[in-house]
């Protein structure tokens, strides 16, 4: 039986070509935009979950009432004093800088991005598998050095010639090569490449001072030991081991722990430099998922039951014959799981074609493990779900005919099933129009952003990380040699570019009772010339005033509106940075305020010092030969560096790295939205020939009477148009709502102008009027006498 049930749902497949077609194609690119939403969130779920003990890893955080949300980063001080003050609770404590440098080999020598200075027991508290070598003592030798399987490659062909070769690190320390690790893998948040013992610096002063934030530490806890009731304690560590900074600093300091697998998907207050995730992208992409297949699955459904008509009289026969109505639904329901699982398989191979691309777009190599069971359980479900969600209403809807109304053609499908039919596209373009929404709204917001007036000159202006001991001992003979060089119109260096770092600082402030919390800027005097700022009042920083590089400095104009002074005012105040305890400094001039920060966290206090904190120079191009520019930096950061190659970017990119999750948030909507309209203007395509088939007569006859071509294909349009009217009213209010939450996120939005519902209206009307007008026309063409022969 089972054999001549997939037999008839094979031959009705291959009878109805094109509802057929319909079906799969529809049903292939839901299920493949499933599959690649399924491995990413995958992916995304599963980071850090490898760690054998990622129940118990937290990474300690640093709150501070300066600003809202968690600092990742601790002083070096912080996790030998938590193994000695509760040694029941912690049984280790790792330290984890992320750093860089060169690495030289013989007469190879490259610039390693990814290396981390770690305690010895990294990779005892972290399941990073060594090909080589022994966790337990692999870092307790402070020369020795692990690299990754893809490093090692690289330096020394192979893993095992690897073992016991001595690299020299920025060309003066020197590491035997101790172990090997397999490369880490794409699900963890930490992403090293070489790996060196941190005993080579805790006895820098840096690593010393608790006030000097630079690393991230890791605790392992006892097994007996409750997170919350560790918290409790925490309070009282810190008010023992900073109570006096906090006290000097007016800065109140607190302790929380984030467990392992939560750290990826952790927001943070400053910048981190290991991998984040973003959940509200994860749902997102489950969302459109859903919605996707869920069109898809309409199709199905609606397309299945206008066929009803067709097949009536093959179920009147079957029941007269004696089919019973359960054998009839397994017969349905089974071709409906045949028709899913040809587009399974076609999803299969258009996923491996899809894959190349899916990884640029997402930015990581994003792999499909086929030895999983994970992927296999979803296609069975994918196959069981939408073969008998999809196919169990026509299947008893078909069931249920009358033999005897189905044998003599007296069937019709009613006014309830056109409505459930009209129904289910209702809820197909709703969700069409709200993708279009969603992504017109999303690429408006990116447009006013990267258009918005930031208050500095961002074109034809390069940033070069000050990042390596020969860089940052000769800044100023790099900084001398570019001013001299015709190309360049301007330098500066400074603490952080517009856009990077500004820490927060706490300040006295002449005249106020209460600490002043403000970011800061450490530059040079060719600050606000680099980047084109506006002085509002007073004056800038000058070498011509001798006192300018110990007691001036500058402030912009909301740092003077949250002193509750005008830029005027704030003119000969002195200000004192308690976290550096530097002496007092005369506020000399107010800028007017420029985009220093994200757009998304809005305008914010600054103070710019002549302090000295060099981490990148930002150098200003004159007009014209930009290639000739771009060289003239290279060649003499060469001459004064010239063990290590130029990294730069250029601050008018800064806006896409910024941005890139919202920037990757608009090409997906925008591809999906595209394909969610395809989808269902394919069941709309359907149900237009559907129509035109069962009017055929009518058609003939209207036209015998002298009905113009026009009027039918109006007659026919507007009836398949109504849902899609219906859809708008639905659509619209709950995309003014959704995209009115996201913008929230932005600190400078633009507003949701009429003109954006009214243009996503208009354009879903279009997609669907050209749709249904395709097979009208054809119909209204046709021959009267040729429709009126029809049976």
């Amino acid at each position: 039986m089972f054999k001549n049930y997939l037999k008839i749902a094979w031959r009705n497949v291959y009878k109805n070509k094109t509802l057929s077609l319909i079906h799969i194609l529809g049903l292939t690119i839901g299920i493949t935009v499933c599959m690649m939403i399924f491995i990413f969130i995958m992916n995304e779920f599963s980071v850090d979950n490898f760690h054998t003990n990622k129940q118990r890893i937290y990474r300690v955080m640093r709150n501070t009432n300066a600003i809202k949300g968690s600092i990742p980063y601790l002083s070096g001080p912080y996790a030998t004093a938590l193994l000695s003050d509760f040694p029941a609770d912690i049984k280790r404590a790792v330290r984890v800088e992320a750093s860089q440098g060169l690495i030289t080999f013989d007469d190879k020598s490259f610039a390693e991005k990814k290396l981390y200075i770690v305690d010895n027991d990294f990779f005892q508290l972290f399941t990073f598998p060594l090909i080589l070598g022994n966790p337990a003592s692999v870092l307790q030798d402070p020369s020795s050095v692990v690299l990754t399987e893809t490093a090692a490659k690289k330096y020394f062909g192979s893993a095992n010639a690897a073992m016991g070769k001595v690299l020299t690190l920025d060309k003066k320390q020197q590491f035997k090569v101790s172990g090997v690790a397999k490369d880490v893998p794409v699900n963890s948040h930490l992403e090293f490449d070489i790996v060196v013992p941190i005993a080579n610096y805790v006895n820098d002063d840096g690593y010393k001072r608790w006030i000097n934030n630079r690393l991230y530490t890791y605790i392992l806890l006892d097994e007996k030991t409750n997170k919350d009731n560790l918290e409790a304690k925490l309070p009282q560590f810190m008010e023992n081991h900073m109570g006096k900074d906090m006290a000097r600093f007016g800065t109140k300091f607190s302790l929380s722990l984030t467990a392992l697998p939560d750290v990826y998907f952790e927001k943070v207050s400053s910048f981190d430099n290991v991998k984040h995730g973003d959940k509200t992208v994860v749902y997102i992409f489950i969302s459109i998922a859903v919605l996707i297949l869920l069109i898809a699955c309409i199709n199905f459904t609606n397309l299945s039951t206008i066929r009803a008509v067709e097949r009536s009289k093959e179920v009147g026969l079957r029941k007269v014959l004696g089919a019973l109505k359960n054998h009839l639904v397994l017969q349905f329901i089974g071709e409906s799981i045949l028709l899913t699982v040809i587009s399974c398989a076609l999803s299969i191979g258009l996923l491996l074609i899809l894959m190349p691309w899916y990884r640029e777009l997402l930015g990581y190599q994003l792999s499909v493990s086929w030895n999983a069971g994970p992927i296999y359980l979803f296609l069975v479900g994918v196959i069981l779900v939408i073969g008998f969600l999809a196919g169990s209403y026509p299947a008893f809807f078909l069931s249920a005919f009358s033999p005897i109304q189905a044998l003599k053609g007296k069937l019709r499908l009613g006014k309830g099933g056109a409505f459930f039919r009209q129904a289910l596209v209702v809820v197909q373009f709703s969700i069409s129009l709200l993708l279009i929404i969603g992504t017109t709204v999303i690429m408006n917001q990116m447009r006013f952003v990267k258009n918005q007036e930031l208050g500095y000159t961002k074109e034809q202006t390069i940033i070069v990380p000050i990042d390596n001991d020969e860089i940052y001992n000769h800044r100023q003979v790099f900084k001398k040699e570019l001013e001299a060089n015709s190309n360049i119109a301007a330098v500066s260096l400074m603490s952080g570019e517009p856009g990077g770092y500004h820490d927060v600082h706490s300040f006295n402030v002449e005249g106020q009772n209460e600490i002043f919390k403000a970011h800061t800027e450490f530059a040079d005097f060719e600050f606000v010339k680099t980047l084109g700022l506006k002085i509002v009042a007073g004056r800038d920083l000058s070498p011509q005033f001798s006192t300018d590089s110990t007691d001036a400095a500058l402030i912009n104009e909301t740092a003077a509106k949250r002193l509750g002074l005008t830029p005027e005012q704030a003119l000969g105040k002195l200000v004192k940075n308690t976290v550096r305890d530097d002496k007092p400094r005369r506020v000399v001039g107010v800028i007017k305020d420029y985009n220093f920060l994200s757009l998304k966290e809005g305008m914010d206090a600054l103070v710019i010092s002549p302090s000295d904190d060099r981490r990148v120079a930002v150098i200003r191009l004159k007009p014209g030969n930009l290639k000739a520019s771009v060289q003239a930096v290279k060649q003499i950061y060469g001459s004064v560096a010239p063990a290590y190659p130029l990294d730069f970017s250029f601050l008018d990119q800064k806006f896409d790295t910024t941005y890139k999750t919202d920037i990757r948030q608009q090409t997906m909507l925008t591809i999906f939205s595209g394909l969610a309209i395809f989808i269902a203007c394919l069941g709309l395509f359907g149900l237009a020939s559907f129509t035109a088939v069962k009017r055929t007569k009518e058609i003939g006859v209207r036209k015998v009477l002298g009905s113009s071509v026009a009027n039918i294909l109006l007659l026919l349009s507007k009836d398949l148009l109504k849902p899609v009217f219906v859809a708008t009213f639905i659509a619209i209010p709950l995309g003014y709502y959704f995209m009115q939450a996201w913008l929230q996120n932005f600190a400078y939005r633009t507003p949701l102008h009429w003109w954006i519902f009214a243009f996503a209206t208009l354009l879903t009307f279009a997609i669907a009027l050209i749709t249904v007008s395709f097979k009208s026309l054809k119909a209204a063409l046709v021959n009267p006498v040729r429709s009126l022969r029809s049976e």
